[in-house]
């Protein structure tokens, strides 16, 4: 490609309205444009970049096995009916009528649909297994769009669907995709990590996440350093502490505590550490107001909480929800003689002579000892994982937390959709069988962006040779100079005749221009073709990750540049 024929519109500065380093170079880099809030245009640098991610996911879900598909983005409200979930989706559900009144939506994923299309194609168990995927536009309708196309609205997914007749095939055609998934993410060349996950609005009895690591990255992930495992921070649970319950060493007392009200002025006030106070959250579900409790330096993890009280409903009630159904404020709630329903974490099991809210306005009350003071309630892992936690898998390990950005899910999806749309095939036995599905998602133009943001330095954006617009760019620095020039497009049609992918900047710009544009586009390879190099019957090629150079004699750069490339995609 001759870049002075490209549509490239480099920017000098940061767009005030990036935040994140993929959103900003993206920008400068003329990958894409702004249409509307997360909604954006490709331009021809970002699109060959999005086509190459949509390639490598193309070629390995082929090879697992997986067939193509095409499914319309504009569903009908029938289907997200027969499932419920046209009225529990939410707001990120983008619904409309066409012009006879009937409802719609604009896809966000697809189990519906595909559901639809196989239960009206497949009959028989000898049809199954079965994996169906698609290469598609969706749009959630993000209520804070942000970060350009990592959390946009228009999005390039990949979703595919597994049907299998019963769990062992299921488990099966889930791990051929959690492997396919892994080869995606190598072939992309990025550092990545798959995590244990709650299944959320998409439903099913397990899930993992793939995150590429980056320090932008929006979720948390724990992982043992000295074992496998690894989950996000919604789904990571820490390991029992160790020991048994320790006897009370003192009495309930009851203390005035007039400004005390959050953790850390209770424990400044008791001059101790917040580990040994227990805080009170009242929550609201579909079982009605529950207190839960936690440790005073933990968090609540409210998709845990949320799943255990089987909270379609779930939320934390606010402080005059909460005096108004107590008639205490929320600095001083507790569970001592509470008639509400009481959950607490793990975490609490084993305190003696801790510090908590008293009920009453400006008291709180100290020695409080399960079962002496107030009945063991139950427990159960209500919090976030925090760094230096034990393992839950090994007795050896402890957590560590990284950032992470999700840029895959798998579900095992079970009957779920099958069963509430009465998707049946007949069995060996000559009778109706609902099949059992998952499901296997990856955010292609996502992946775009988390490279980036794991590939970059002060210059520009550093691509792992796979997923490079260019493996080889020529920075031309005078086209006026005929025999700079004419040695260039010699050496411009051998590296296209090898079958690279070559930029051409035959720009008649400054060469400082030139160079800069380069290290934004972060071509892999670059050769700098000037009339003295000419002269002395050498150029210069240089490496964009590392700025490593050398001089390479006329006669040998073509070779030189070839090899280097073949190297490079060949993984050496």
């Amino acid at each position: 490609m001759r870049l002075s024929k490209t549509l490239l519109p480099t920017l000098k500065e940061d767009p005030v309205e990036a935040q994140i380093v993929s959103h900003k170079l993206m920008l400068r880099s003329g990958m894409i444009r702004q249409l509307g809030a997360g909604i954006y245009n490709w331009l021809p640098l970002g699109l060959r970049v999005l086509r190459k991610v949509e390639n490598i996911v193309r070629q390995q879900m082929d090879k697992a096995g997986a067939q193509e598909v095409f499914m319309p983005a504009v569903q009908p409200a029938e289907l997200w009916q027969e499932t419920g979930r046209w009225d529990q989706y939410g707001v990120e559900l983008l619904r409309f009528q066409d012009r006879g009144g009937r409802d719609f939506c604009f896809g966000p994923t697809h189990e519906e649909v595909v559901t639809d299309l196989v239960r009206n194609e497949l009959r028989s168990y000898k049809q199954l297994p079965a994996n169906f995927y698609q290469i598609q536009t969706k749009f959630r309708d993000e209520v804070r769009p942000r970060f350009g196309i990592m959390r946009g609205r228009e999005f390039l997914m990949k979703d595919a669907y597994s049907f299998d007749l019963d769990q062992q095939s299921l488990d099966n055609s889930y791990e051929v995709m959690f492997q396919a998934y892994k080869e995606i993410f190598k072939s992309c060349g990025l550092s990545f990590r798959a995590v244990e996950a709650d299944s959320g609005a998409i439903g099913g009895s397990a899930s993992h996440e793939f995150h590429v690591l980056a320090e932008s990255g929006e979720d948390a992930i724990a992982s043992c350093d000295s074992c496998d495992y690894a989950a996000n921070l919604e789904k990571a649970v820490a390991g029992l502490q160790d020991g048994t319950d320790t006897p009370p060493t003192a009495e309930m007392q009851k203390v005035a505590t007039p400004e005390a009200k959050t953790i850390d002025e209770v424990s400044e006030f008791f001059a101790v550490t917040p580990d040994k106070t227990c805080k009170s959250l009242l929550v609201e579900s579909d079982e009605g107001p529950c207190m839960l409790l936690l440790r005073g330096d933990h968090e609540l993890n409210e998709i845990k909480a949320g799943n255990l009280l089987a909270g379609n409903n779930f939320r934390l009630l606010e402080p005059h929800e909460v005096k108004k159904l107590t008639g205490v404020g929320v600095g001083s709630l507790g569970p001592v003689a509470s008639k509400l329903k009481i959950i607490a974490d793990n975490s609490l099991a084993n305190m003696s002579d801790f510090i908590c809210g008293a009920n009453e306005d400006g008291y709180h009350l100290t020695g409080v000892n399960w079962e002496r003071d107030l009945p063991s309630p139950q427990f159960a892992d209500l919090r976030n994982v925090q760094e230096g936690d034990s393992c839950s898998r090994c007795d050896a390990g402890s957590l560590r937390l990284d950032r992470g950005i999700e840029v895959g899910h798998v579900f095992k999806l079970g009957d779920k959709y099958t069963k509430s749309m009465n998707m049946t095939v007949l069995n060996q036995d000559g009778r109706e069988q609902t099949p059992l599905m998952g499901c296997y998602g990856i955010g292609v133009s996502r992946i775009v962006a988390a490279a980036i943001e794991q590939n970059h330095d002060d210059n520009g954006i550093v691509w792992p040779i796979f997923l490079a617009p260019f493996h080889v760019e020529i920075l031309l620095i005078n086209p006026k100079e005929a025999p700079a020039a004419e040695f260039a497009e010699k050496l411009y049609q051998q590296l296209l005749d090898s079958g690279l992918e070559v930029l051409l900047d035959d720009r008649h710009e400054r060469l400082g221009v030139k160079f800069k544009d380069a290290d934004l586009i972060g071509a892999p390879i670059r050769v700098v073709i000037g009339g003295r190099g000419i002269k002395e019957g050498a150029v210069e090629v240089q490496s964009r990750k590392g700025g490593s150079s050398q001089k390479v004699a006329l006669n040998e750069v073509g070779e030189t540049l070839i090899n280097r490339a073949k190297d490079l995609l060949s993984g050496s």
